[in-house]
Parts: C-alpha cells; sequence; structure tokens
C-alpha cells in the first residue's frame, strides 16, 4: 500500500466522536508519544516553535470537565435550561483524557519584535500553527483507533485552568480535544460537491 494512500485513509478515518470510554486501546504513553511527535515535528512559520501541550489524563481529566461544567452554570444561570449542556459536559468528562492546546503568546510577541514587517501576521500564523497540531494529533490518535472530538470551552475556562495546573501566563488556551476509548462510532458524513469548493487553473 503507497504512503499517499495510507495518508488519505487516515483523514478518512479521523472523525468527531462523541460517545467515548475512559478505556484505551492503547497505553497512556503511546498517546503521549504521539503528541510528543506532533510537538516536534508539525510546522510553524518562521519556526517559531509557539504551540504548547497539555495532557490530561485520569482524576485530571475530570477535574477538567467539573471545573468547565461549575463555570457554564453559574454564566447559564438556569438549572433546567442548563441541562442539555450538563448532558454535554457529560459525555465528555466519560472520556479518557483531554488534550489541552496553547499558543505561547511570548514568543508570537517575540516574532513580531524580531520581524517587524510581518508583525500583524504572526497571531494568525500562529493559530493556524496551532490548528495543524490539533489536526495531526486527531489524525494520530486515529490511527491507533482512539476516538476524539474537538471542542473551545476558552476563553471562560482560561483562569481556572491556567491556576489548576500552573499554567504560564503567556500560554492562551486556543482548544481542548477529548480522546478515549471509541463506544459509539460517527454516523455518515454528508459532502458538498468538490466542485462548489476548489478550482484548478492551467492544468
Amino acid at each position: 500500500m503507497s504512503n499517499l494512500k495510507t495518508l488519505q485513509q487516515l483523514a478518512e478515518k479521523r472523525r468527531s466522536i462523541y460517545v467515548l470510554n475512559n478505556q484505551l486501546p492503547v497505553a497512556n504513553e503511546e498517546v503521549v508519544n504521539l503528541v510528543e511527535h506532533a510537538i516536534l515535528h508539525t510546522p510553524s512559520s518562521f519556526n517559531s516553535q509557539s504551540t504548547r501541550i497539555v495532557v490530561l489524563f485520569g482524576d485530571d481529566h475530570k477535574k477538567l470537565w467539573d471545573m468547565t461544567e461549575d463555570t457554564l452554570r453559574v454564566i447559564v444561570g438556569d438549572e433546567e435550561k442548563f441541562v442539555s449542556t450538563k448532558e454535554k459536559i457529560g459525555s465528555f468528562r466519560h472520556g479518557a483524557g483531554t488534550v489541552l492546546f496553547f499558543e505561547d503568546q511570548a514568543v508570537v510577541r517575540g516574532m513580531q519584535e524580531a520581524a517587524p514587517l510581518y508583525a500583524d501576521n504572526f497571531p494568525t500564523w500562529a493559530s493556524q500553527s496551532n490548528a495543524m497540531h490539533q489536526y495531526v494529533i486527531w489524525t494520530a490518535l486515529a490511527s491507533i483507533e482512539v476516538g476524539a472530538n474537538l471542542q473551545h470551552y476558552n476563553p471562560v475556562i482560561d483562569q481556572k485552568v491556567a491556576s489548576t495546573w500552573n499554567i504560564d501566563q503567556d500560554w492562551e488556551l486556543m482548544a481542548q480535544m477529548v480522546f478515549g476509548g471509541i463506544e459509539q462510532p460517527a454516523g455518515d458524513k454528508e459532502f458538498k460537491p468538490v466542485e462548489e469548493r476548489m478550482k484548478v487553473f492551467g492544468a
């Protein structure tokens, strides 16, 4: 099987899996290793390497979603209206862990100072690099039969996350990727016509 075909098959396999359990099909160490590989080999503008990652397992993972639920309950303010949100947060808590994605704003500021001509672009480029880390890790998890979904409860949980895990104040939270054993696979996916989404010239 060609490397291209393998890569394409993994891209198709990577889906948003929402029904997860805490029984990983691999050791925690294997998840940590694939995250380390992504940090080393995912590209960044000017090789700035501004993405930062925290991986939570077990009780730390549950603590994240407990504090998220508590924070959102206060924001919603109505227990009856909060029911659906509580159920959603509970589904994340059932997973085995969470990958927290950050961007180190100290690095971004340093790049802006070093290359002022591109200063306005560095925040966008950092966000793009962070997204690549998310995709690489998500696809790598799919390759080892670990399900995942991506959430964005930042910035409402930023301060609690920072204080709980002693996160550097320059690390800006970008996303939270819940992962775990696949309790229920993703359903069918609908695709908009490629010809509406892509143009080719000069071929």
